[in-house]
């Protein structure tokens, strides 16, 4: 028997953009040349390399996994500063491969309707929670609506909120109706964990996360990390090889770096690029470099503080940036200096637009003249962690030399990620922002500091909201049109500069050589499944 399941209407809260756009734009995600989906570091593959390709895998051991920030259950269903958990508790229902096209996980297979409006689903029907539960259509349906809280603070939500409707075919075929295509819709599906409706509340404040992913959430110490513990009835055969997994917070690069080269960790993506030197010296270390980045750097901006509000003032802080200085001294040297978000991966990145501005202190000191500014004091929000620190500094280093004098203030990454998504910065804030690596519309409809509709920023804009719905809503059979639209979007960013984008971050891996297996997805979700020791 078939069941619809309407979804929440517009009176529940959801904003009117995301009520009225959707739809199902698969040829644009999987037809315009993407080759990756995080920021790009070089043009060698986004999968690291495989360590000991002859290798046979073993069961058993504890991994120990170095992490320079803790678990935060409040930020379960959003993208935080980390995420590494994610994929180990939980499934996703698709994950993206190298090129952007997707692959089946919880989902086995999708087909579209022709006009775009809804796409049918089918579901494993061999997967259990780790409390023995079933997985079934109705999971799915919740993993949706869950993201459609917004209480849950879903930088996707506007996503999910197109999906208007749920058709059940037995508890393990799904149709999602939808309002209108959109274009990241398997953005969605990698991003969106499919977690326990009855133990979700217990989950957001860190007392239960029940999934159905390769580990089990054994116990979690704030401030000192997660431990995990296999997964015995995992849904993929004879995985994973791990006995389980010890998530351990290491704030401190020396101390980080230390428990990497005794062995106390095997893993650690961690490591600021500046202390990497160290870690090339030592040969029971690997470090793999992601070509598809970790994010990107950047300055934010608060429009509505004087005399931020006028452009000239903000663009005279975009030429003052020493972007490749910033990458050598701060980051080692692995990253892509850029004035624009996008990773060399995606199809909206250009060359001009990555060197649209350049370190040019003299024009932005002539712009703050012509602005009627010599001196100014400004905040400086950062994250309190030593390599985010550095990069502030830098920033200030570089702000000084025009006139611009900015007061550090450190913050805690938790307290820092919610000032972002309540818009409570200060003037100035520099901090890092994902999104840019899978489909471009993306960015400007999630990540909080570039969302269209409401972003940190509180930049408003009739042009740059009609051009961002044009690029998530298109079909996508032309890609010259796309491409004109993400042009479009890119000279918004640039103009407008009420985020000032700095260097694309390297994803780097560190790892012992006798760890193997290693996967991220395209949000930094780590995979273990076919990870061992040895």
């Amino acid at each position: 028997m078939t069941e619809l399941y309407p979804s929440p209407s517009p009176s529940t809260g959801l904003s009117r953009r995301s009520t009225l756009l959707a739809g199902g734009g698969s040829a644009l995600l999987l037809g315009l040349g993407l080759t990756g989906c995080r920021s790009a570091v070089s043009e060698s593959s986004s999968a690291p390399q495989e360590t000991g390709a002859g290798a046979k895998p073993q069961r058993g051991g504890i991994l120990n996994l170095a992490i320079n920030a803790d678990f935060t259950p409040a930020l379960l269903f959003a993208q935080s500063g980390q995420s590494l958990q994610q994929r180990l508790i939980y499934n996703t229902l698709t994950r993206y491969d190298d090129d952007l096209t997707p692959k089946p996980e919880l989902a086995t297979s999708w087909t579209y309707a022709e006009d775009g409006r809804s796409i049918t689903l089918k579901l494993r029907d061999d997967v259990t929670f780790h409390d023995g539960r079933s997985f079934t259509a109705d999971d799915v349906i919740f993993a949706v609506k869950n993201l459609q809280n917004p209480v849950r603070a879903a930088q996707l939500r506007s996503t999910a909120a197109t999906i208007t409707g749920f058709e059940k075919r037995g508890d393990h075929e799904l149709v999602l109706k939808l309002a209108h295509r959109v274009n990241n819709l398997f953005d969605l599906f990698e991003f969106m964990i499919i977690t326990d409706e009855k133990t979700v509340e217990d989950a957001v404040t860190g007392k239960k996360l029940i999934g159905t992913g390769p580990f089990r959430l054994k116990k979690w110490s704030p401030g000192s990390g997660l431990s995990l513990t296999r997964n015995d009835s995992y849904w993929l055969p004879d995985r994973p090889y791990l006995d389980g997994v010890e998530l351990r917070v290491i704030p401190q690069a020396d101390a980080l770096i230390s428990s990497l080269r005794s062995g106390q960790s095997q893993l650690s993506f961690g490591v600021p690029g500046k202390s990497l030197s160290v870690i090339k010296s030592d040969p029971k270390l690997k470090i793999t470099n992601y070509d598809t980045g970790a994010g990107a750097i950047y300055l934010g901006v608060n429009t509505t503080v004087a005399p931020l509000s006028d452009k000239t003032v903000r663009q005279a802080l975009a030429w003052a940036i020493d972007r490749d200085r910033l990458l050598a001294q701060t980051l080692g040297g692995y990253g892509l200096a850029s004035a624009a978000p996008w990773p060399k991966s995606s199809p909206a990145f250009s060359e001009a637009h990555r060197t649209h501005y350049t370190h040019n202190p003299g024009k932005a000191r002539e712009l703050l003249k012509s602005a009627g500014h010599s001196k100014l004091e400004l905040p400086l929000l950062h994250i309190g962690l030593p390599g985010e620190t550095a990069i502030a500094e830098s920033i200030q280093y570089d702000l000084k030399q025009i006139g611009v004098h900015v007061t550090l203030e450190p913050t805690d990454g938790a307290t820092a990620q919610k000032k972002l998504i309540s818009q409570e910065m200060p003037a100035l804030w520099t901090m890092g922002h994902g999104f840019a690596q899978v489909q471009p519309s993306t960015l400007a409809v999630s990540a909080y500091p570039f969302n269209e509709a409401k972003n940190t920023s509180k930049y408003r804009s009739t042009t740059y909201t009609k051009v961002v719905q044009e690029a998530w809503t298109k079909p996508g059979t032309n890609a010259a049109e796309a491409n004109a639209l993400h042009e479009k979007i890119s000279g918004i960013l640039l103009d407008e500069a009420f985020i000032i984008d700095l260097v694309v971050r390297g994803q780097v891996q560190v790892n012992a050589d006798r760890l193997h297996g290693v996967a991220l997805n395209k949000f930094s979700y780590l995979n273990l499944d076919d990870a061992y020791l040895v």
